[in-house]
């Protein structure tokens, strides 16, 4: 296609990495920037946004661009009316099952004040887009709708369905009205697929602003939070006794705080290491090396640690304190004290499991352990073959000698829900920013320019080819 064969030629000539000034935007580009400020300029917010409102203007570009009613589904769940879902599909001839687009339109919480830029105004700065949701995970969610778009009006001959679901509440761990379970549980039939696509794996660059990986995310730590508790008698403080709630509790996470989960890697994450191990250079390169061996080198292991907490997190589940209270006066012992502690359990492992461990390392029969909800665990996600060649085989033409690197999330997505019900989903949007976060849920969120054109590319590319093409 016409604007294929010009990004293409962009990309090999060097001119998006390096060019004075931006060439102008295809027609493609114009649609997707459109969108693209749209969506970011609709408030998505808990607070005072509406996922609704979003959802309904997603689907108003989808019908003008040739979508009918029938291929568009606004999925409210009960009690939620500001919490609606898009779900569109564009048909195929069904010879193998749907391919998902996953994304979601909420987004954390911003305070204007904060802010250098208005966080519900798209701004275009020096090489970069700023607002709320700008990266996470409106960028993502955009790009769908126009390559939606796309291919609905290049009439393509799909070996499957491509199915769209943009989803609300994946910012909120706890919310009932997250609309990628919502729909897993309650309307399977609208984005049953043999896999999805998600956000989770974009792609890094160097210190030198090159492409130095593209990420392909293949799996994510289970998060669980737990309760903790000590009560007793209290009485005054004038008569301390040694069960005393506050100091319990305080020596069970002072014994927490020493403890490490064991060691273990997932193929994800053994492939993981193995490919950085040839990208990263010096000691990190070594120590990832050495962690490959059997036993693992326990000295290299704290090297990375101290280098990068995600290393650590890639390898163990964790189980951390975030939350802490207790007593009731300034004169009087504590009757209670409470901790949240919040774990990140890797695939494999059970919330129970996690459970009996917490209660062994507490080593304190009086510290009561329970389970905030208790998450469905997925088993590890498998490796999909296909999938992998085709993410392999486009960032080679568009990013030649970029290696992919798959890579286990240590936060968690609504990739999860999905996984726990057999759609495995998998992170890839070819995008690529530095190790920052890019003001992720903090404040000034960034999004680069070049990046999200480069993914829209990049995923477009990926539809048509896992389409059957």
């Amino acid at each position: 296609m016409p604007c294929t064969n010009r990004l293409t030629t962009l990309l090999a000539a060097g001119l998006l990495a390096g060019a004075a000034h931006a060439a102008p935007l295809t027609a493609e580009q114009q649609k997707l920037r459109s969108i693209y400020q749209e969506l970011v300029e609709i408030n998505t917010t808990n607070s005072v946004g509406s996922c609704t409102v979003a959802a309904t203007a997603m689907a108003a570009r989808l019908k003008a661009g040739g979508y009918a009613d029938s291929d568009l589904q606004i999925v409210i769940p009960p009690g939620g009316p500001k919490k609606g879902n898009l779900v569109a599909r564009l048909k195929g001839s069904g010879a193998k099952k749907p391919l998902l687009f996953l994304a979601h339109i909420d987004v954390v919480e911003a305070n204007p004040a904060d802010w250098v830029r208005d966080p519900f105004k798209l701004v275009e700065e020096n090489g970069e887009f700023y607002a709320r949701g700008s990266r996470d995970d409106k960028s993502m969610a955009a790009v769908f709708v126009a390559n939606m778009i796309r291919y609905k009006q290049e009439h393509l001959k799909l070996n499957r369905d491509l199915i769209m679901a943009l989803t609300c509440d994946e910012e909120l761990a706890t919310s009932p009205f997250d609309g990628a379970n919502y729909l897993a549980r309650h309307h399977r039939d609208l984005i049953d697929a043999e896999l999805a696509i998600n956000e989770g794996g974009s792609g890094l660059l160097g210190d030198d602003g090159k492409p130095l990986r593209l990420g392909f995310l293949a799996g994510e730590k289970l998060p669980q939070s737990f309760d903790l508790v000590v009560t007793n008698k209290g009485g005054h403080s004038a008569l301390p006794t040694p069960d005393n709630a506050i100091t319990q509790l305080s020596d069970g996470l002072g014994r927490l705080g020493k403890f490490a989960f064991p060691f273990r890697l997932t193929d994800t994450t053994r492939t993981f290491f193995e490919r950085m191990s040839q990208i990263e250079k010096g000691q990190v390169a070594a120590d990832m090396q050495a962690i490959l061996k059997t036993p693992p080198d326990a000295a290299a292991m704290d090297r990375l640690y101290a280098a990068s907490p995600f290393y650590n997190g890639s390898v163990r589940t964790t189980c951390v304190p975030t939350m802490i209270d207790g007593g009731l006066a300034d004169n009087a012992l504590p009757q209670r004290a409470h901790a949240l502690v919040n774990c990140r359990i890797l695939p494999g492992e059970s919330v129970a499991q996690t459970q009996a461990t917490l209660t062994r390392v507490l080593a304190d029969p009086q510290i009561a352990v329970t389970p905030i909800g208790i998450a469905e665990a997925a088993p590890p996600t498998p490796v999909n073959h296909e999938l992998m060649a085709a993410v392999e085989s486009i960032g080679a033409a568009m990013w030649p000698g970029v290696p992919v690197v798959p890579t286990m999330v240590t936060g968690a997505t609504d990739g999860r829900h999905l996984n726990a019900v057999g759609i495995w989903t998998y992170g890839v949007n070819g995008m690529f920013s530095t190790g920052d976060g890019g003001g992720m849920h903090g404040i000034n969120e960034h999004m680069r320019v070049q990046a999200l054109y480069e993914g829209q590319e990049f995923l477009y590319r990926l539809g048509k080819k896992l389409g059957g093409l």
